[in-house]
């Protein structure tokens, strides 16, 4: 994976899931005690579960190092070959993609942010010793509250906002642009906290009703394009016949003045004749008369 938009969308999915594993810790989903784990027989499918997602982040986070290891060589490559421009380009995404592996590597080790340069030599350690240390035997319980009356909360003027946030702004990958893409966003790491999985639901569950209603009108705007482009090209049709019919007409114009061309040059031609016989016969006529006036 070369592609510096492919590695922020990458970044982007591990930073989801990191965000996914915070709340769920949150809300106690992996914190059953021995007891009950015992009681329910949950214990080795929760760890089982907990490992899975762990190794799921672990394996995105190598992608991305691998992505961004390949990125560095394309660059070199490039700037070898002279393109300067593409590897000038490769060189200012590099920058943004190492930062947000640090701090999605530091996220997933649950320490610090560390530097931008110790961080390819200790992502995999990190990595390892994290998913060996959840190994221990935790069951899995879901907690669902049940929701709370409409307008007794501000979840309507939350979700109001989030509907602004992702319908009312155009979608960018540049983390110069929309600082909330990238890493270790306070914001987004506590906005979903005290929400529990039903609510989560409904909010998500309004957000596609949402997309499904403008998808609906955007399908409306595109089948009226379509008939708006079928007009058009019928009028186009229609115009190029009028020109079809217009050049035939200009052609039989051509050679209708052709002809009258080739007419007036032979009146011209046959006058010119005439005049010569005219100025003979008047010259012989003075003949004429000169010879009967001298005898």
């Amino acid at each position: 994976m070369s592609n510096p938009n492919a590695l922020y969308l990458l970044a982007d999915h591990i930073k989801l899931s990191l965000l996914e594993r915070q709340r769920s810790k949150a809300l106690n989903l992996l914190q059953a005690d021995a007891d009950d784990a015992a009681a329910t027989g949950d214990s080795s499918a929760g760890a089982s579960e907990r490992d899975a997602q762990d190794g799921h982040i672990a394996r995105s986070l190598d992608q991305l190092e691998e992505g961004i290891a390949s990125l560095k060589t394309e660059q070199a490559r490039l700037e070898s070959q002279g393109e300067e421009g593409k590897a000038l380009n490769i060189g200012d995404a590099l920058p943004g993609l190492q930062k947000k592996l640090t701090e999605l590597t530091a996220q997933f080790n649950g320490t610090a942010p560390v530097s931008a340069a110790g961080t390819s030599s200790s992502i995999k350690p990190k990595r390892g010793g994290g998913a060996s240390s959840g190994n221990t035997n935790k069951a899995v319980r879901f907690k669902d509250k049940p929701l709370p009356p409409p307008g007794t909360d501000g979840d309507d003027v939350d979700l109001e906002a989030q509907r602004n946030s992702l319908f009312n702004r155009p979608y960018t990958d540049d983390p110069d642009v929309d600082g909330s893409l990238g890493g270790g966003s306070p914001s987004l790491e506590g906005r979903y906290d005290d929400q529990d999985n039903v609510q989560l639901h409904q909010m998500h569950s309004s957000i596609i009703a949402d997309q499904d209603a403008q998808l609906d009108a955007l399908g409306v705007s595109i089948g009226r394009q379509r008939e708006l482009s079928m007009m058009i090209g019928d009028e186009l049709d229609s115009h190029v016949a009028m020109l079809e019919e217009g050049e035939r007409l200009t052609d039989q114009h051509q050679t209708r003045i052709d002809r009258a061309r080739r007419q007036v040059g032979k009146i011209a031609r046959s006058a010119g004749d005439c005049k010569q016989m005219v100025a003979i016969v008047v010259l012989i006529i003075i003949l004429i008369l000169l010879i009967a006036i001298l005898k």
